[in-house]
């Protein structure tokens, strides 16, 4: 039986796809519905594709430079080995999707919304969750440089074996976030940690931080 402190960790809907199309386009427009396509080796760089929805598509190392994303929805859909130096991600959704093996420079996906999704592997610089709406996210064995939280609603958000040199988590309203087995190097925001959960020792290098927090003097 499950101990009554464990954290509840994020609801993953499994994707089946099949039966998909492929997409051979050269060229994108915003707006666009694509729906049970396959796109590989597609280069995306520096398209406009506002508001177009991917629905249960898989993206196979597609490249995603400088291309404005803004308001895309990815529902059902799978994103292999990602390109983006530069992501304009803001007010994306994603929705019952798996991102594998991203390889994401600054990725200013804020004002976001995320929903049962699973990140594994990859290499992020920079990724800008700021005042992101986030339900069900589990992120396993990724490198993150910066990892910004601050202002997001998070309901059981997970962070597994990943590595992460800051994380900020000022002003975010947090429930079931588990960062057990996760390394980080520095932290912002400790202010808003209720609903964190971590483990003895992340508790042990947290502990000058938690001190200076609340005005208690380490002699």
């Amino acid at each position: 039986m499950a101990s009554k402190n464990e954290p509840r960790a994020p609801r993953l809907t499994p994707l089946d796809l099949h039966d998909l199309v492929e997409n051979d386009d050269q060229f994108f427009s915003p707006g666009e519905t694509y729906d049970g396509q396959r796109f590989d080796r597609t280069s995306f760089d520096e398209a406009d594709l506002t508001s177009t929805d991917f629905l249960e598509c898989e993206l196979n190392g597609p490249t995603l430079n400088d291309t404005e994303l803004r308001g895309v929805r990815f529902r059902g859909t799978v994103l292999n080995d990602s390109f983006a130096p530069v992501m304009k991600g803001a007010r994306t959704s994603w929705r019952d999707t798996e991102i594998t093996s991203p390889r994401w420079g600054s990725a200013e996906v804020y004002d976001s919304t995320w929903q049962s999704v699973r990140i594994d592997g990859g290499k992020i610089d920079f990724l800008n969750l700021r005042a992101a709406k986030i339900t069900d996210l589990q992120i396993s064995d990724c490198i993150i440089g910066e990892l910004d939280l601050g202002g997001a609603t998070v309901t059981r958000m997970s962070l597994k074996n990943c590595r992460i040199g800051t994380l900020d988590l000022q002003q975010a309203r947090l429930k079931d976030l588990d960062l057990r087995t996760t390394d980080f190097r520095t932290l912002n925001g400790v202010g808003s940690m209720s609903g964190v959960v971590i483990d003895d020792y992340q508790l042990g290098l947290l502990a000058p931080i938690l001190a200076a927090h609340l005005g208690i003097t380490l002699a």
